[in-house]
């Protein structure tokens, strides 16, 4: 027998689908009265396992390991030991204790949390309608991308004479490894390939107003300093085709619907918090006068705007998304992306170990 049976399935039972996952039809338990032995698969002391209980450890297994199940024979012989325990604790009433109707009562609750948000998923379904116009949407917004080199000096005047030098026919890339203040100097001020909604706003602007080939003849302030443009190239971004993206925008919608949910249900309670908050002690320090240390230049010589609002946070999910396809994804779109099934698939694994043990017991 298996010694490490047990743990190693239990901690792989994947029943407890994630919030953000549309519900999927599974088998259910038989109770145990209803069980007749041509639906059994192994008695147990007199009591029946159920053809459906195997059924549903296979489905179980089957979702954990991308379809992969275990031979039948020892997944027969986990729910034969399950079925074990269970007998043992009911002969000892550890199900009688305060202890286990408490973590009992928590096992429900989170039970029926998920069922609350995944039948309001099935209520409430992403339609393809949905998904071909936020795809529309933001491939319109894409637009063109364009590659540029720029020198950053901290004076307008500076940039009047870098602006007059070029202007006698002096090498942009060469100027700039002398004269640029930030870390792509030496690259000759190269920023490479980005969209306009990357850049801030007067950025972004002098270079769209740019032809291909020309530098700007008058300097553009922003708030990181004084800039002289050259834009080398521009071209229009290829979208994928809407069928290959369409599920990697589909988790991203169903956690918007799913906010907005819980902001309704949020909205038509009353909810009073009794605890107050703790507030730790923290030493007042005085005010310093703001430093730009390297990390900030090495960011704002990038010209990359910084963090957007909430709002706009499914905008550029899905935005990132074609990027992927395209090859233009950003690390920290793939980073946030990652988090986000990590928590819902360690958020399934913790309830549903406490919970397979607990749910067998009421099922026999």
């Amino acid at each position: 027998m298996n010694k490490k049976l047990i743990p190693v399935i239990l901690a792989g039972t994947a029943l407890l689908t994630a919030c953000n996952e549309e519900t999927t039809s599974t088998p259910t338990a038989t109770p145990v009265a209803s069980i007749a032995k041509e639906d059994a698969v192994a008695v147990v002391n007199g009591t029946y396992i159920s053809k459906a209980s195997l059924a549903v450890l296979e489905a179980e297994i089957a979702q954990r390991n991308r379809g992969q199940s275990l031979p039948q024979k020892q997944l027969i012989e986990e729910l034969v030991q399950r079925e074990l325990l269970v007998q043992d604790a009911k002969q000892k009433q550890l199900d009688k204790t305060a202890e286990f109707s408490e973590r009992m009562q928590t096992i429900k609750n989170s039970l029926l949390s998920q069922a609350a948000i995944q039948n309001y998923l099935k209520s409430n379904p992403i339609t393809d309608a949905t998904l071909q116009a936020e795809y529309d949407k933001n491939i319109s917004a894409a637009g063109s991308e364009y590659k540029a080199r720029h020198i950053l000096v901290k004076t307008e005047d500076e940039a009047k004479v870098i602006i007059a030098e070029l202007t006698k026919g002096t090498d942009f890339s060469e100027l700039a490894k002398t004269k640029s203040t930030g870390p792509s100097g030496p690259q000759g001020g190269d920023l490479g390939w980005f969209a306009a909604g990357q850049m801030v706003a007067p950025f972004s602007e002098a270079v769209i107003a740019l032809e291909n080939g020309k530098f700007t003849t008058e300097a553009v302030e922003t708030q990181f300093g004084w800039h002289v443009i050259l834009r080398e190239d521009s071209r229009e971004q290829t979208p994928p085709p809407f069928e290959s993206v369409k599920e990697q925008i589909r988790p991203q919608l169903q956690r918007q619907k799913m906010q907005e949910f819980l902001d309704s249900l949020r909205q038509q309670a009353k909810v009073e918090v009794l605890l107050a908050p703790v507030v730790p002690a923290v030493e007042k320090k005085e005010a310093e006068p703001a430093k730009a240390d390297t990390a900030v230049e090495a960011v704002t010589e990038e010209v990359k705007t910084e963090a957007t609002t909430t709002v706009e946070q499914t905008k550029e999910a899905v935005v990132d998304v074609v990027k992927t396809a395209v090859e233009k994804v950003t690390d920290t779109a793939q980073t946030t992306s990652k988090a986000a099934t990590d928590t819902a698939e360690k958020t399934t694994e913790a309830v549903s170990e406490s919970a397979t043990k607990a749910l067998d017991a009421i099922a026999k």
